[in-house]
């Protein structure tokens, strides 16, 4: 097979690798550091207050501790062991029970927000599977299992700003359309692939006053007066590669794909729980835990 030459200068790594690497170790040190038990009390006070029946015994901050380390696949026991072990060598506080564990990260409410205002950001979408178990059968009887997908809005320095999940129905375009009406004002352009190269896209960009990035198909129909047309022209005036660089396109594999990459290295691409509801809200778990340790500094 011809190797092709690549167009474009080749990549430069400009990147601070001790800065990098004392990142990465500050990640691993979340892991372990029960920092939960410094606010304990005052987490307790504020969950508390105005509460009508058996009151909070354990801080949030734990619960969402207890919660990386299940997304990093730890079982439900395992995280009382681990609890129970900090409770012996750190004061003795109360050690919740593996059911308390699931209730309470059930009700986290993962929220995803901008970094920063005037945005270049990025949209797409991918899959996760729905477990690992059930091979055999689904192989011998054509058993179609499914799965899970999620559409991120991110930016380019890979932050997520926003993100949808649903089943594989889920459209990505609308999810696309309804996470850039409540952001717009943070983002000032969207980079996306071909798939959402259409009208309404075009037409929501220029009514958000948000710079288009999106790839143009092949196929597209420069005639006609609105926005989309208009693209259309300027990409095929322009060909592909000026067009990308002029977008700066490239950044979008750093908005998402490259989130997506690093969510599934490091959380894996499976999902254990069997309802709906459960395993969207693991998805959005692997996605969150992945934007916290990001933020640790």
């Amino acid at each position: 097979m011809v190797k092709r030459k690549r167009w474009g200068k080749k990549f430069e790594d400009k990147r601070n690798w001790k800065e990098y690497n004392n990142e990465l170790v500050k990640r691993g040190e979340y892991y372990i550091n029960p920092r939960f038990l410094e606010t304990w009390i005052d987490e307790i006070n504020e969950l508390n207050e105005g509460k009508i029946g058996q009151p909070y015994m354990y801080p949030t901050s734990m619960i969402e501790f207890l919660a990386i380390l299940k997304a990093k696949n730890f079982d439900l026991r395992a995280l009382q062991g681990i609890v129970k072990a900090l409770s012996k060598r750190l004061g003795n506080f109360p050690v919740i029970s593996f059911s308390q564990i699931r209730r309470r990260i059930k009700q986290l409410n993962f929220m995803f927000k901008a970094k920063s205002d005037h945005l270049i950001t990025g949209t797409d979408g991918s899959g996760l599977k729905v477990s690992n178990r059930g091979e055999w059968v689904r192989q011998k009887w054509a058993v179609r299992r499914g799965w899970v997908k999620v559409v991120i809005l991110g930016d380019i320095k890979g932050n997520i700003v926003d993100i949808r999940v649903g089943n594989e129905d889920l459209d990505e375009n609308k999810a696309s359309r309804g996470m850039l009406r409540k952001n717009a004002k943070n983002i000032d352009k969207n980079l996306a692939d071909g798939l959402h190269d259409c009208e309404d896209n075009f037409n929501l960009y220029d009514k958000l006053k948000i710079k288009p990035g999106i790839k143009i198909r092949k196929n597209a129909n420069p005639e006609g007066m609105a926005p989309r047309p208009y693209a259309v022209q300027e990409y095929k005036k322009k060909g592909y590669k000026k067009w990308a660089k002029e977008k700066e396109y490239g950044f979008r594999w750093v908005a998402t794909e490259g989130i997506f990459s690093a969510v599934k290295r490091i959380f894996g691409e499976t999902l254990n729980n069997h309802k709906k509801r459960n395993l969207y809200h693991e998805a959005k778990l692997k996605f969150w835990a992945y934007q916290t340790i990001k933020d640790i500094r």
